[in-house]
């Protein structure tokens, strides 16, 4: 079976970071506009002028890592323990990055030469979004599709609502007193709005109750299953809706999806909280955009508006739980 994960530079490297934002950025399904405007971009804009400034954040999360991307640290603990949670003779766990080492294609050309009777592929994704699981199957789906002998092949493209997913985010919760902080925040990653607009074939996510339902039309739409997951914790943390707010971070422009984790952040502190609790259920591994974006530079945004403390709820990580949930996954696949 094959976990697939976002992805990590080698090294905080300008040259490495630089690589792994070309292909990261480059890919048709994260930055879905015609080829040429997105060579132009990419290549001519964003990643000359974004790597040396991403190199100096990724030494940051590095130097958290101890000398390594805590990504691929968590990635290759969960391996390893949902191999041996698996305890069968008869099936191999490995891992790959969509972008970067231990890319896709190696990885796969080593399950090839192995000659398995059947392939399961799980893009550590909570929930579907084309960026993300989409790009990672897809990838996947290029080389596989040029092998001579195609195996049998299970794909599990989302696992928002999973017990042990939840139960996983619920516990690492039990570690803070969710009642001595003044509210509490469910960031997930952004998305371009137009994006979520293209799981429906005719009206626009805006035309769903996203927010408060999940049905046959919205189940592959990421914000629904954003907000079906933050309900699911919600429900079993005791959480009331007012204490509580679902927002998106990481956002390159205006027309992603709203509200804006950072706008919260600053928008509760300008209105008198003290102290605020962050949940990132999008990422089962903390990563720059948890341990340095939430933990680092929202503190700092809270702080300058009046705040105190931006706590981070760590993510499943290499949590009992969340192996159980893979687990599980894998068995049922």
């Amino acid at each position: 079976m094959l976990l697939i994960q976002l992805g990590t530079p080698d090294s905080p490297s300008i040259r490495d970071v630089r690589r792994y934002l070309s292909e990261f950025l480059n890919d048709p399904r994260v930055i879905d506009i015609p080829w040429l405007p997105r060579k132009l971009l990419v290549n001519g804009i964003i990643v000359p002028f974004r790597a040396p400034k991403s190199a100096k954040i990724y030494k940051e999360l590095w130097d958290l890592g101890e000398g390594k991307s805590p990504l691929l640290t968590y990635t290759e603990d969960v391996t390893a323990l949902l191999s041996k949670a698996l305890n069968r003779t008869d099936l191999t766990v490995e891992f790959a990055m969509r972008y970067q080492n231990p890319s896709i294609p190696s990885v796969l050309e080593k399950m090839r030469r192995a000659h398995y009777d059947e392939l399961i592929i799980i893009p550590l994704f909570p929930q579907y979004a084309s960026a993300s699981s989409g790009s990672a199957i897809e990838e996947a789906m290029r080389i596989i599709k040029k092998w001579w002998v195609i195996p049998s092949i299970k794909i599990v493209s989302q696992f928002y609502d999973h017990p042990g997913y939840i139960d996983a985010m619920v516990d690492r919760a039990s570690e803070f007193d969710l009642k001595s902080y003044d509210h509490i925040l469910f960031s997930y990653h952004g998305l371009p709005e137009r994006q979520v607009d293209k799981v429906y074939d005719s009206g626009l996510c805006s035309d769903q109750p996203c927010e408060t339902e999940l049905n046959e039309y919205n189940k592959f739409c990421y914000k629904a299953t954003c907000y079906a997951t933050t309900r699911a914790l919600t429900e079993k943390l005791g959480i009331s809706e007012e204490n509580y707010t679902v927002c998106f971070q990481s956002r390159l422009d205006k027309k992603w999806i709203e509200p804006f984790s950072d706008k919260v952040v600053e928008e509760r502190a300008k209105k008198g909280a003290k102290r605020l609790l962050i949940f990132s259920p999008a990422f089962v591994a903390d990563c720059l955009e948890t341990l340095i974006e939430i933990g680092v530079e929202y503190q700092e945004i809270f702080e300058e508006h009046g705040g105190e403390k931006v706590q981070l709820v760590p993510s499943c990580n290499d949590h009992p739980k969340f192996i159980e949930c893979l687990r599980d996954l894998v068995e049922k696949a």
